[in-house]
């Protein structure tokens, strides 16, 4: 359970750093597109651990840079609270959800949680790719480097 705490505490560290960079500079679309993807995905996620409908949830969505700030502090409350109440047993427990094709799937609670944390950094990559093309230092967003 402590690995699990411990990516997400990563997870919001790392969306605050890409945050703060993206805010300092001219605003960049395709950037913007993938960070607020990653957001969205962490609702998406979130609303199906909790157990509810997910399907009218957007993945990918033009959003404007403000209402990411919004999103990474709406996830980060969400996911804190929702790791303060598991259990290390509850981390095994299956979640019944749909994606959005309409199909069902069932995977344990560490099994999402993990993905999340995994496709966000995924993303994050894509964005400091992205940043180093329009010649921008990319954001350092290591696991070790938020650990030491």
């Amino acid at each position: 359970m402590e690995t699990i705490r411990s990516m997400y505490k990563h997870l919001h560290w790392s969306n605050q750093r890409i945050l703060e960079t993206l805010q300092k500079g001219e605003e960049n679309v395709q950037v913007n597109n993938l960070f607020s993807h990653i957001l969205h995905a962490e609702r998406v996620w979130y609303t199906r651990l909790k157990g509810e409908d997910s399907s009218h949830l957007p993945i990918w969505s033009e959003v404007r840079l403000e209402s990411c700030a919004d999103m990474v502090n709406h996830n980060h409350h969400n996911y804190a609270e929702l790791l303060s109440t598991l259990s290390s047993t509850d981390l095994d427990r299956l979640v019944s959800y749909k994606n959005s094709k309409g199909t069902e799937f069932h995977n344990s609670i560490r099994d999402i949680l993990t993905h999340v944390a995994l496709h966000g950094q995924y993303h994050r990559g894509q964005i400091n790719q992205l940043l180093r093309a329009a010649d921008l230092e990319p954001i350092s967003v290591d696991y070790i480097i938020y650990k030491r």
